[in-house]
């Protein structure tokens, strides 16, 4: 399996996990006193979706099959877990900090996945995402730093 189909394989669970996590999170959110930050988290779900499809059809260029399915081990440590915990209180600053700490799991997932030899046309969508997800966790600390 080379480097490109590793990594792959990696970012598109962290995806998969964020895509989800932000999905759930907004659904929470859009009926509380925090509605707002339900279309901020839509937005960043929706990005992590584009992202995920990205990363498969570029694998599919490459001649990857690049697994949508996930691994079990991939299961243990996903960053999202804490988001479960926070969607049964009604707590939305504890949703926005399962966020965050999902976000945290994510920008290291990409800087991995920087750290293998990859090649240069999947290095630099894998870059380009990576600054996308930063500025995204960012975005999310923000919010909740502004609760």
């Amino acid at each position: 399996m080379s480097d490109d189909e590793k990594a792959a394989e990696e970012l598109v669970e962290t995806l998969r996990d964020g895509e989800k996590g932000f999905a759930d999170a907004a659904a929470k959110l859009r009926d509380s006193d925090r509605a707002e930050w339900a279309s901020v988290l839509e937005r960043l779900a929706q990005q992590r979706a584009g992202f995920r499809r990205e990363i498969v059809e570029l694998g599919h260029e490459y001649g990857d099959d690049v697994d949508e399915s996930g691994t079990a081990a991939a299961a243990v440590h996903r960053g999202w877990i804490a988001l479960k915990d926070a969607l049964t209180g009604d707590d939305a600053g504890g949703v926005l900090g399962a966020a965050v700490t999902g976000e945290d799991h994510a920008v290291s997932e990409y800087e991995k996945a920087l750290e293998k030899d990859l090649s240069a046309g999947f290095r630099e969508v894998v870059t380009r995402q990576h600054q996308a997800v930063v500025a995204a966790r960012d975005e999310v600390k923000a919010l909740q730093t502004a609760d």
